[in-house]
């Protein structure tokens, strides 16, 4: 039996409680997912790269259906290297729809390759990379917005936690 592989691209700079819920819904659907943390040449990172993989893979250390790799390659073609058959995405608004919808016909058409979208949970919509970005930018609390459980949290939080 074929196991069903699916990544979940993104740059994930940082990596929310937004992705989290898609990751633990997602992982019902497959028999592994691998969290691919794309190199975007046009937007450099917050976080360096290795740091957000480490991030997210002590998150994920205890499950064994998640991997944890970083890429710099169309995304299709990625998927196609590590045998994926399916890509994640998560829609938090409307907005989100025509641009996933416009990706996912194109890497189908190019690579057979099907696309998956989970709608995010309602109280999660308003959470973003570039939210909790901006938040750190400011020097405020960024705990409601990531993983409590990640390494992550506990290095930049700026609350005074005893």
């Amino acid at each position: 039996m074929e196991i069903k592989r699916a990544i979940f691209p993104g740059t994930f700079d940082p990596f929310t409680i937004g992705h989290q819920s898609l990751v633990n819904r997602a992982l019902k659907l497959v028999d592994e997912l691998i969290i691919s943390i794309g190199v975007n040449q046009n937007k450099p990172g917050f976080f360096p790269l290795e740091k957000r993989k480490e991030a997210i893979t002590d998150l994920y250390r205890d499950n064994p259906q998640v991997k944890v790799m970083t890429y710099d390659s169309p995304t299709v073609d990625f998927a196609e290297s590590v045998g994926a058959r399916f890509i994640l995405r998560g829609i938090r608004t409307v907005n989100d729809f025509e641009y996933e919808k416009t990706i996912a016909d194109v890497n189908r058409t190019i690579s057979g390759i099907e696309t998956f979208i989970l709608f995010t949970e309602p109280e999660h919509t308003h959470i973003s990379s570039s939210v909790v970005r901006e938040l750190l930018k400011f020097n405020k609390d960024i705990s409601h917005f990531v993983p409590k459980e990640s390494i992550l949290y506990h290095t930049i939080n700026k609350t005074d936690e005893s």
